[in-house]
């Protein structure tokens, strides 16, 4: 149900923000399209902080929201149509920025307003924050609870930090910051959920009271005498049997409320999982916290099926189709609340290699309260393509576990585990220690599309008995990208790295932007870069970045072939496939080195020339930056006797594998003063810098003459040398200084913090 639906169940919220739109015309447009614009607006990432910023966004939504109307205008309701034409004339008329925060303002009001009647409220007077459903649609038959399985629930708790966000303050000033807008939600933390279940438990007790109270009367009715107050006794027992439905309706959409607040927690919890694939901080330990609002909201519903029924036999009247539909709408509560609870816990390797192991997780976040770990059912996987994940998802297919079997596009060895309960911490998980993917069926190529551009997923299911009612749950993993050899590597990690950081929260399998703003592209390198070689980029090395990706053109936006497909300007290869040599060549060969602040890095020819010149420290002031035109190679920038700045040739992986970078700066009596990459600092002894990552140098063994490499400075003229640009030493020449080739990735491992 989207949000104005639930802002529309209340009179005086509706009458309030009806005349918040109307103030500028644009109520139509938040009843036309009310679903597309939370979607729209709730899914940003990016918070607009600046004028420059907010203009941006604004004009991207702009564009986005006349599409939208534009694709309306198809429908054959004449009216419709109609309706659309106004209200493109009503973009036209308001400028982009009026458009765009007014409609984020009131959403903003509407989910206050929300958290108000939640909070504040009775039972049934509050509405469910989140207009998403999760993609696990239930796929149960004749499925119920028994009320003796009821967990006993505790109201003590840690409170977890959980993300939010407060209102928006000064949206007229936009150069004022405001709060981050991932997802446009009030801040409700988990411990605050599980004390609102706590008391709608006990508020429902009242209930429970009046409903036996009603029994107990129908009982004596049945089997009196007749009695001249007869019909006075029977009026009066359906007047109070109407009063319990209206407060279990009541508390029925309180329940909607506090479901939707956890299935939004839950929601964040996979996205952070999906960020922390690319290096993103993440609190596994959260989704404890979740488990226990799922336990207790199994309760609360059980209580409520189980009061329900014993209503339905209080018959007072022949036909109770009102009670009948809550009935029906209970059962489907619960079922939901079960299979959405069915996820993966623990992701697989997102690059996946065929014929290596590898392992996963699922977690039934219900512990023990169905008695299902009595009895532990067996979870099976298959590997589906992106088609196929769509097709399951997109249109609800039943699922029935021989067919399933034939809808893998693969062989998975070790696929199928029996689910465990953990009685100390109430876990209730199967565990896929050594699984392996033997075989892939790949779909046809369109274009320039590549095996490194294809997604699968594993499609993790189980099916279990409960009181003779069969169940079937199922969940997905996050996208794979299956590849045979390891120079399939780097593009792979681009298709991986770019869904894991722009993917809507919720979309069909696997849909994804074609182009991002550099905004958020460089949130994502910047998480990618720091989480694999422990230092952050500076806003310098961003800058750096950002002109690498423009080309003839300037634009805010970079596109996905931009950033992996097309190679950059005069080079052969592409901007990832560079970014991840560097990347690479810093991870294994120069760590200490980057962490310590040694490497300047990502500065270009120009510039490392102008800061070098410029230094005080003039001849001997040298730099470390990574080469332009060679693949995963580093290069020293120093100024030289003549008050000139040297570059030489840059060193790769091969030549590191011989001797490693901070010895051969040891051997450069060119190097002097190592120039800082902190701006603010000052210039640093070579030794001081450079000192603590020096090889020891060993004595040589006994009956043989000690022999050493060495490098050296090539001065002009020497090997025929006319170039101001010298030579390494005859020893480095020999190793050799071509193209980073691919199969230099082979040699790569720990893959899982790239």
């Amino acid at each position: 149900m989207s949000l104005w639906k639930r802002i529309s169940s209340h009179v005086d919220c509706e009458q309030r923000m009806a005349a918040y739109y109307e103030e500028k015309g644009m109520l139509e447009l938040r009843l036309c399209l009310a679903p597309w614009i939370e979607d729209r607006i709730m899914s940003e990432q990016i918070t607009p902080n600046t004028t420059d910023q907010l203009e941006r966004v604004a004009l991207k939504f702009n564009e986005d929201l006349q599409q939208k109307l534009l694709s309306t205008r198809t429908a054959s309701d004449q009216a419709l149509k109609f309706r659309v034409v106004e209200l493109c004339a009503l973009i036209q008329r308001i400028s982009a920025v009026d458009l765009y925060t007014h409609l984020r303002s009131g959403l903003q009001k509407e989910l206050q307003l929300v958290t108000e009647k939640s909070v504040a409220a009775t039972a049934g007077q509050s509405m469910p924050l989140n207009p998403y459903n999760m993609n696990n649609t239930p796929m149960v038959t004749g499925y119920m609870v028994d009320p003796s399985d009821l967990l006993a629930v505790s109201n003590s708790c840690n409170p977890p930090v959980v993300q939010g966000i407060g209102p928006i303050h000064n949206v007229q000033n936009p150069g004022i910051a405001s709060p981050a807008l991932g997802m446009v939600t009030p801040k409700v933390e988990l411990y605050e959920v599980q004390h609102q279940i706590m008391q709608a438990l006990n508020e429902f007790g009242n209930c429970a009271n009046a409903l036996k109270l009603l029994a107990q009367n129908y009982s004596y009715m049945l089997n009196s005498t007749s009695s001249p107050n007869a019909e006075a006794a029977y009026r009066s027992l359906i007047e109070e049997k109407a009063a319990i439905v209206l407060t279990m309706r009541r508390s029925f959409m309180y329940y909607e409320s506090l479901h939707e607040m956890v299935i939004h927690e839950l929601k964040n919890w996979r996205h952070q999982q999906a960020q922390a694939g690319n290096g993103a901080p993440f609190n596994e330990s959260s989704l404890d916290d979740i488990q226990r609002c799922f336990e207790m909201l199994e309760s609360f519903i059980a209580h409520m099926l189980a009061a329900v029924k014993e209503l339905m036999r209080v018959r007072l009247v022949t036909e109770e189709p009102e009670l009948t539909h809550l009935l029906e709408q209970v059962q489907n509560a619960q079922k939901n609340l079960v299979c959405s609870a069915f996820i993966v816990d623990k992701q697989p390797p997102q690059v996946m290699k065929t014929n290596t192991r590898f392992a996963a997780s699922v977690r039934w976040l219900i512990g023990s309260q169905l008695g299902i770990h009595n009895n532990p059912p067996t979870v099976e996987c298959i590997i589906m393509s992106e088609i196929q994940s769509q097709r399951f998802v997109t249109r609800n297919t039943q699922m029935d576990n021989s067919s399933l079997s034939g809808q893998s596009s693969g062989e998975i060895q070790n696929a199928s585990s029996t689910m465990e309960y953990q009685q100390n911490n109430h876990v209730f998980s199967a565990s896929f220690r050594n699984m392996q993917l033997k075989k892939i069926k790949r779909a046809e190529k369109k274009g320039t599309e590549s095996v490194m551009d294809e997604k699968f997923a594993l499609f993790f299911y189980t099916t279990t008995t409960v009181n003779d009612f069969q169940i079937r749950v199922w969940t997905l993993s996050l996208p794979v990208v299956v590849i045979v050899h390891g120079n399939q590597e780097p593009q792979s990690w681009a298709t991986i790295t770019w869904d894991n950081a722009f993917a809507e929260i919720v979309r069909d399998p696997f849909m994804i932007t074609d182009r991002v703003t550099w905004a958020q592209l460089s949130v994502a390198l910047n998480i990618k870069f720091g989480s694999c070689t422990g230092r952050s980029l500076t806003i310098d090395n961003l800058d750096f970045l950002y002109e690498k990706l423009q080309r003839e053109e300037r634009s805010e936006y970079i596109t996905w072939n931009q950033f992996c497909k097309e190679p950059m300007p005069d080079r052969s290869f592409t901007f990832w496939e560079w970014f991840f040599a560097i990347m690479k060549l810093t991870k294994d060969h120069m760590l200490g080195m980057w962490k310590a602040g040694c490497i300047m890095g990502f500065i270009n020819k120009t510039k490392a020339q102008t800061d070098l010149l410029r230094s005080v420290y003039g001849i001997g002031t040298f730099l470390l930056r990574f080469s332009d035109s060679e693949l995963g190679g580093v290069t020293i920038a120093y100024v030289n006797e003549n008050g000139l700045v040297t570059m030489l040739a840059p060193w790769t992986a091969r030549d590191f594998q011989v001797l490693n970078l901070a010895d051969r700066i040891r051997d450069l009596d060119v190097l002097c003063w190592l120039h800082p990459s902190d701006r603010n600092a000052s210039p640093v002894k070579r030794d001081v810098a450079f000192g603590e990552f020096y090889s020891k140098r060993q004595d040589p063994v006994t009956g043989y003459v000690k022999s050493t490499l060495h490098v050296h400075v090539c001065r002009n003229g020497e090997n025929g040398s006319t170039s101001g640009t010298p030579h390494h030493a005859q020893e480095s020449m020999q190793l050799g200084n071509g193209d980073f080739g691919m199969a230099d990735f082979d040699t790569i491992t720990n893959f899982e913090n790239f």
